[in-house]
């Protein structure tokens, strides 16, 4: 069974016009608050008993933040599990607000990941360096067809679904390749392409799930605000991230990663609505415990998790130190993969899995 988690998909998804409805910040958040892991949780155990025959356990799948859950549920309701396999998905479980954490490590792996692309694609580094010094000498930006605002950080933006992914490298290169219309008339100034504006924000995407840039950062959450830690975070490295800075002295402009910034609900038209709404889940402290330590050191479910060497969203460090703190838990890691290993190469992926807890892989 698919589970389409609640705000997602056909499970009343959360859109700009739909969430307009709510008249006011406070509300949205007040609404908002119960779209975490916790909840996705209750909603699978209220499934789990009107489809399951007599309401036994079953086995979970949790690819990415679908990781988060399957720690959560391992949490607060293992007694409705069979088996856990997750990948990509191991979250850190400390107390309070650890996307900083999170940030530092993955500021570390996305350097790694520009390093990458630019030595496969050496002359995307011009490229790119020429669209950033366009934008800021237009004004600072230019039209989206949205209603938007085309910025050189905005332009950074594409490094979330292009450094990530196994085919992520050759996608970007190639919406690069039409970046600029042809000039077809002697003199013409030169512009940035329809094609690719459109491209963007098809890339981005925050018009049809305005839910990632609200939520994202609350998902580290436990009794303690997130503050724009993301925002917090690039300041500190601002000196390798300064899109308009590196592109002014000859350095290759670098790509940022799964990150959300507060300036995203001024440049962003579908966004812009939500801002105040976003200010306030930033500093919301009172978030709910997601993970019981406690439990997870106890574990009786078994579970394996693929952990990817490589991977630009859940950092292996980080990994590393939650696989440690549940009991019983078998790590497959490698760097076959990427991110995307459960789209790359779903059955392999899944038979190592599922080997390993079935006794038919070896552990050592």
């Amino acid at each position: 069974m698919l589970f389409l988690q609640r705000g997602t998909g056909l499970s009343t998804p959360l859109t700009p016009s739909s969430m307009s409805q709510v008249k006011s910040a406070e509300d949205l958040v007040n609404y908002l608050k119960h779209f975490r892991a916790d909840n996705i949780v209750h909603d699978a155990e209220f499934i789990r008993k009107c489809l399951v025959p007599d309401a036994g356990p079953w086995t979970i799948l949790g690819q990415s933040f679908g990781g988060f859950c399957a720690v959560t549920y391992l949490s607060f309701a293992p007694k409705g599990l069979k088996q856990a396999l997750i990948t990509g998905g191991l979250p850190p479980i400390g107390e309070g607000c650890t996307a900083d954490s999170v940030y530092n490590a993955g500021f570390e792996q996305l350097v790694y990941q520009n390093e990458k692309y630019y030595k496969r694609f050496p002359q995307d580094v011009e490229i790119v360096r020429d669209v950033v010094n366009y934008l800021a000498e237009s004004g600072g930006g230019v039209p989206l067809p949205s209603g938007g605002i085309l910025t050189p950080r905005g332009l950074q933006l594409l490094g979330l679904s292009g450094l990530g992914s196994s085919t992520g490298f050759e996608r970007l290169h190639y919406l690069f390749e039409r970046v600029w219309d042809p000039v077809i008339v002697q003199g013409a100034k030169r512009r940035i392409s329809d094609y690719f504006l459109n491209a963007y924000e098809r890339w981005i995407a925050f018009d049809a799930n305005p839910l990632y840039a609200l939520m994202h950062e609350t998902i580290y959450c436990q009794g303690a605000s997130s503050l724009w830690s993301a925002q917090r975070i690039r300041a500190k490295n601002d000196d390798k991230f300064d899109a308009i800075e590196a592109a002014k002295v000859g350095r290759p402009v670098l790509f940022t990663g799964e990150m959300i910034f507060p300036w995203l609900f001024d440049e962003v038209h579908a966004l812009r609505p939500f801002k105040d709404a976003a200010q306030l889940l930033a500093e919301k402290k009172d978030w709910p415990s997601l993970y019981d330590v406690a439990a997870l050191k106890d574990n009786k479910v078994p579970v394996a998790a693929a952990v990817y060497y490589e991977d630009m969203y859940v950092n292996l460090k980080l990994s590393l130190e939650t696989a440690s703190q549940i009991s019983g838990i078998r790590l497959w890691i490698t760097n076959e993969y990427m991110h995307s290993g459960l789209r790359d190469g779903g059955s392999k992926v899944l038979d190592h899995l599922l080997a390993m807890l079935n006794g038919k892989k070896p552990l050592f």
